[in-house]
């Protein structure tokens, strides 16, 4: 590459606010002039509009996506008031979320000329120029400072100067033209042998906090995360077109037992026989680069999607009888600190084919040595096993609160160490990208072996609405200073208890399961049981994650995200004596029995038969126990049939009430000893709606 060392990610502090103001507003100019240059590669106004592949927009929309993204963040942070151009603005603002491989963006849209996106580009910097030099500035750049928004949009250029070349390279040969300052590599040979090499054992911690951070980072590099590292193997490499090629030879695309279900029907979709770079003329093989196509550089990494990738792995696995699989994202991390990596030097050429420092292509996968391997950063992104997950204490920024949240779905596979593009944020070793499984990006592989299983941390958020809200109800915020209400209720029971034996209780109808883990600080064993599967399953995931994610709505589409944690609650050393079981509270297993306290929230008025409940729960209680029930008495046919309510009706032209009810059925084996007692519970529907209810306490201790 004959130009000067790009300029690398901006550190966030420094001792002179006016060197770092300048520092900034090269960083910004000189994204901008590499991505429009990137885009000297069309060879004519036609390549603009052209797709390149039918899941993606044209490429017009990408040069004036980035200059939208400032735009909008800068409104949304109110550093401006006012937009340039609002029509090209709605354009340019949402792009194509490839959701599956035949997921066809057919919508028709007006796109504006080149010469009118290149003069909102314009405009754009002039304003974010201005911007620069006027906004006030506090080192070090925080989260919250208003200078992110400016970081946020530069690094979003870098992110899509990437993800474009690799439109360019999938556009036909003759929409594109080779470009001086963008050269590929001319070196080729034969690919080596592949080699295994120990890694010992170790421990990896990853994860930045909003206080203490070096550079920019999105929100998924966030929170903290530490892992130990069982002892595995990794290949020397990474995998070249030579080491590959056996696997095209042997029918490997087409051998259906080495693909997972998802790749199997990517590949009967694509009939793809072979990597989407690679060209076959005649007996030949050439290779796709950006701008031309070159006989193949068999000593160059093969670039595959993850399903690619996977099936080589298992096809390799069964050749040779070794567990061999991808790396995890914890194991990249251990390939890194084992070969004692730095980041990419601001003065000097990265130790690795990494942030356009050598070529506009791969290399040789020998070119690059880092201790024993080679290529652990940089030449193309790796593969991992892991999708992408929210380290604990994760939290999205309130000016991008979906750049990383849509692809908490197991669907997102991380990619690591970077490709000879990657610059500014890619290149660090915070970065966390992912894509979808079969997205094709300047990206390959390395395997390893090893007989632990990859293990798949949870990323998922609870979306369904209720269960969102349970957890809420339970484990969140409190609102109109009205105490958590699960809470409330085991503090009551406990105090109830005085003296009596605290060695077992039940929490009947537990839900979401926050009373089950209360009761524990006091209780020796708990056993929360709930009709519904899902709703324990927060209580399981609580025990044995301690960590509970899930969206509330706020209003319409708009969501926050929320993440509980056992620690926060301070809870966290009773997992241990808490256990769930999914149970019919009116048709009990003989097991639920022996306690000395069973707690009943909420729970009478949604039973289909609450007297059969109630007339044998006295076998269930040890005898000097106590039976604490809560109600709204809420009675609905929907729950219960009309003849199956134990009060809420005339009886006798007398008004018969629940408490009524529970007197009459309880009063043979238990007496009431404590209430009526009224306590609020506020449930969060909205931002702005809320059932704010009264539930009324009684409690009951058993005489026979």
């Amino acid at each position: 590459m004959s130009q000067p060392l790009f300029q690398r990610t901006p550190l966030l502090d420094g001792d002179d606010v006016n060197l770092k103001r300048e520092e900034i507003r090269t960083y910004f100019h000189t994204a901008l002039d590499r991505y429009e240059q990137l885009f000297e590669t069309l060879r004519n106004d036609q390549a603009y509009y052209k797709k390149s592949i039918s899941l993606r927009h044209p490429l017009i929309f990408y040069l004036g996506h980035t200059a939208t993204f400032f735009v909008n963040k800068l409104i949304l942070a109110g550093l401006i008031t006012e937009r340039i151009n609002p029509r090209l603005e709605s354009t340019f603002a949402v792009g194509v979320d490839e959701m599956s491989w035949d997921d066809l963006d057919s919508t028709h849209y007006d796109w504006p000329s080149v010469e009118e996106v290149r003069a909102y580009r314009k405009a754009m910097r002039n304003m974010v120029d201005k911007l620069i030099t006027t906004l006030p500035l506090t080192l070090p750049i925080t989260w919250e400072s208003p200078w992110w928004p400016i970081l946020m949009g530069a690094e979003h250029e870098l992110i899509h100067l990437e993800t474009s070349s690799v439109l360019i390279r999938q556009h036909a040969l003759e929409f594109v033209q080779p470009h001086p300052d963008w050269q590929p590599c001319r070196k080729a040979g034969t690919a080596p042998d592949n080699e295994l090499i120990p890694v010992a054992a170790g421990t990896v911690t990853i994860g930045k906090n909003k206080t203490d951070q070096l550079h920019y980072g999105w929100d998924n590099e966030y929170g903290l995360h530490t892992a130990d590292i069982p002892a595995f193997q990794a290949s020397k490499y990474l995998v070249s077109n030579q080491e590959f090629l056996p696997f095209v030879e042997a029918n490997g695309y087409r051998t259906e037992g080495h693909w997972q279900e998802e790749g199997r029907s990517w590949q009967k979709f694509t009939q793809a026989e072979y990597p989407t770079f690679w060209v076959k003329k005649g007996n030949a093989w050439y290779l796709r680069l950006m701008t031309e196509e070159i006989p193949m550089p068999w000593d160059w990494p093969v670039e595959v999607n993850y399903h690619e990738a996977k099936a080589f792995c298992n096809w390799k696995a069964a050749t040779t009888g070794q567990p061999i699989r991808l790396p995890t994202e914890d194991e990249w991390y251990r390939l890194y600190d084992v070969t004692q990596l730095s980041e990419v030097p601001p003065n000097a050429k990265a130790s690795g084919n990494l942030h356009l420092d050598y070529y506009a292509s791969s290399c040789p996968v020998t070119e690059f040595a880092h201790g024993e391997f080679f290529d652990i950063v940089g030449n193309v992104w790796q593969w991992t096993e892991t999708p992408t997950y929210p380290f604990p204490g994760f939290d999205v920024h309130p000016l991008y609160d979906d750049f990383t949240t849509p692809t908490f779905d197991n669907q997102h596979n991380l990619i690591k160490g970077g490709s000879w593009i990657a610059c500014g944020n890619e290149s660090l070793r915070s970065s966390r990208y992912a894509f979808r499984r079969h997205f094709f990006q300047h990206a390959g592989f390395r395997y390893v072996v090893s007989a632990a299983p990859a293990t798949q941390p949870g990323s998922n958020y609870e979306t369904d609405k209720l269960l969102s809200e349970y957890a809420e109800f339970h484990y969140g915020d409190t609102y109109f200073d009205v105490p958590n209400f699960p809470k409330a209720l085991a503090e009551i029971a406990i105090a109830a208890m005085g003296n009596r034996p605290k060695h077992t209780a039940l929490d009947l109808g537990c839900a979401s399961g926050r009373a089950t883990f209360e009761l524990a600080r006091a209780f020796d064993h708990v056993t929360g049981v709930d009709f519904s599967a899902r709703f324990i399953n927060q209580g399981v995931q609580l025990a044995q994650q301690g960590l509970l994610r899930y969206t509330l709505t706020d209003e319409g589409e708009l969501v926050s995200y929320k993440e509980r944690t056992l620690a926060s609650l301070e809870l966290d050393h009773v997992k241990n004596k808490v256990e769930f079981y999914q149970g019919d509270a009116c048709n009990l297993k003989p097991l639920f029995t022996g306690y000395d306290l069973i707690l009943a929230a909420n729970l009478i008025d949604r039973l289909y038969d609450p007297a059969k409940l109630l007339n044998s729960i006295h076998t269930r209680i040890n005898s000097g126990g106590l039976l604490m029930i809560t109600s709204p008495y809420t009675w609905l046919t929907e729950h219960t049939k009309k003849e199956a309510w134990i009060g809420g009706f005339k009886r006798d032209g007398e008004n018969f009430t629940t408490l009524d009810g529970l007197k009459e059925i309880l009063g043979k084996h238990f007496r009431l000893i404590q209430g009526p007692q009224s306590v609020p519970f506020v449930i969060r529907e909205t931002r702005r709606k809320f059932q704010h209810t009264l539930s009324e306490v009684t409690i009951w201790e058993k005489i026979s």
